[in-house]
């Protein structure tokens, strides 16, 4: 059983595609409950089903953005 941290928090959830390949949803936790986790990441919102879940952990913030050169 994966714990997950509470939502609001930045993961990295790992999970399994229906091809058996893993795949990771990278964003803020929006909200888990016993079947199925909601992250909001640059891909927009991705739905994951927890018992496709293998890991997740809370993650820093993304690094501030760079200046654009001229």
């Amino acid at each position: 059983m994966v714990i997950f941290p509470p939502p609001g928090t930045r993961v990295v959830v790992r999970y399994l595609l229906p091809t058996g390949q893993a795949t990771d949803a990278l964003g803020v936790l929006v909200s888990a409950d016993e079947t199925t986790l909601v992250v909001d990441g640059k891909r927009g919102l991705e739905t994951v089903a927890v018992d496709t879940v293998i890991a997740a952990k809370p993650v820093p913030p993304p690094p501030a953005s760079r200046p654009r050169r001229l």
